[in-house]
């Protein structure tokens, strides 16, 4: 299987404990409590994962979350592995993803439980797997060790992913002192304003081209312009699939020494780079905390949007006038 990253991974499973290991390295994190869905067949192949719900009462939604992009994209057959602590629930999640991918005519290759280092088959004539489960062990796994050596990050947990984006405290000190010296774009008359936009987009694309960070001075003076829907704009442009991997480490580097009142944008900028560089699991973290700074900010809901109807990265072609947005309110969005 193929991930949607730029410098695609691709991994061949044969076996259970191969799907088990191929989830982790797709997903950029071990799951707990959710479902993770491989596709197959759709002219670009994807993955998803959504969490198990509370109780009986959301597993409707959960079935319309995983079989509605997988039937938008034309895929043929999907894996389906539920990680999942409570036996009950599993088989009730199982049994409306089997009725609800049967409707739409998309095949299961195979359905797993997974459970306290066991899994369960959930399809086969194998009752007595069913009721006790096969024991595994996935640490040393071939696919784990390739990711390992491509460079590719394996968290333990989506909690451990989401805490790569935790403020740096003393950074955000500094970040804090800085940014009272920067001037306030909402303040700047358009000619200037407009200066500082090329300016802006020049600094970015410069450092995204060498892969490096800006100094702290100049990343907190980004930070203050992207308070201006047109700057933020401007600094949108500079992300492209080229350029997404240098863009991830930029914007959370930005995101880990922003002071609160300003991280919704660079969240947002950074769920972007996540999104076209292929990382999913990542551009949802950055899409929750630009969520939780400024609810319903519009460049987070795009890439919200995106990430549920599984559009890959290749679907992007359009460019950004940030020039058209200068002159809309100075609050970006």
């Amino acid at each position: 299987m193929t991930s949607t990253d730029p410098s695609p991974l691709t991994l061949t499973a044969r076996s259970p404990e191969d799907l088990l290991a191929l989830a982790p390295v797709v997903l950029g994190f071990f799951p707990t409590e959710s479902v993770v869905m491989l596709t197959f067949g759709a002219a670009v192949p994807f993955h998803a994962r959504v969490d198990l719900p509370d109780d009986a009462g959301g597993v409707a939604h959960l079935v319309d979350a995983l079989v509605a992009p997988a039937v938008h994209h034309d895929v043929h057959q999907v894996v389906l592995l539920v990680y999942g602590s409570d036996p009950a629930l599993s088989r009730r999640v199982w049994h409306g993803l089997r009725q609800g991918f049967a409707r739409c005519g998309i095949g299961v290759i195979e359905a797993l439980r997974v459970a306290e280092e066991r899994w369960y088959p959930l399809r086969g004539p194998d009752q007595l797997a069913r009721r006790t489960g096969v024991p595994y062990d996935i640490s040393a796994h071939p696919f784990l060790v390739r990711a390992v050596v491509d460079g590719r990050v394996t968290h333990g947990s989506r909690d451990a992913l989401a805490a790569t984006l935790a403020p740096d405290a003393d950074a955000v000190r500094r970040t804090e002192a800085l940014a009272r010296d920067s001037a306030a774009p909402q303040d700047l008359p358009a000619g200037e304003l407009l200066a500082e936009g090329l300016w802006l987009e020049s600094v970015l694309t410069e450092h995204l081209e060498r892969g490096v960070i800006p100094d702290d001075p100049t990343l907190a003076r980004v930070l203050v312009d992207l308070t201006h829907l047109g700057l933020r704009d401007a600094a949108w442009s500079t992300v492209s699939r080229e350029t997404s991997r240098a863009a991830v480490a930029l914007w959370t580097r930005a995101v880990s020494t922003c002071p609160e009142r300003l991280v919704a944008a660079p969240a947002a900028l950074l769920a972007w780079s996540a999104w076209l560089h292929g990382n999913g699991a990542l551009a949802w973290c950055g899409v929750d905390l630009c969520e939780e700074a400024d609810p319903g900010y519009g460049l987070a809901r795009i890439v919200a949007e995106l990430l549920e109807a599984a559009h890959p990265p290749s679907t992007w072609c359009e460019s950004i006038d940030w020039k058209a947005s200068l002159d809309q309110p100075s609050r970006a969005g």
